[in-house]
């Protein structure tokens, strides 16, 4: 059974940082792919930011340039480093894996909540 377990999150003040952590068990394998997924009150999840195993990024406009994610793949645990939080981060985080058997299996986390306020 495949777990993925959030920490980081919290209260912090416009212009702050977090760095939130995802660590995954129960993988025999490394995932091809894992990232991190945020969804604010009354919106839609959304894609923050994703890494390959190869190390391969992707990230939303609205980071880039803010935030930094990076993984340890002998682990299979990912981080997200946010700078320059803005009222508008304030959501739940949650992390994302996604990996290649026989099929695509796609796995979630429970969420860590960011809270960007003064």
């Amino acid at each position: 059974q495949v777990q993925l377990v959030e920490s980081g999150g919290g209260l912090v003040q416009p212009g702050g940082s977090l760095r939130l952590s995802c660590a995954a068990s129960g993988s025999a394998f490394s995932f091809n792919s894992m990232g991190w997924y945020r969804q604010a009150p009354g919106k839609q999840r959304e894609l923050v930011a994703s890494i390959t195993r190869g190390g391969s990024t992707n990230y939303a406009d609205s980071v880039k340039g803010r935030f930094s994610i990076s993984r340890d793949g002998d682990v299979n645990t990912v981080y997200l480093q946010m700078n320059g939080l803005t009222a508008e981060d304030t959501a739940v985080y949650y992390c994302n894996a996604q990996i290649l058997l026989a099929t695509w299996n796609q796995y979630w986390g429970q969420g860590t909540r960011v809270t960007v306020s003064s």
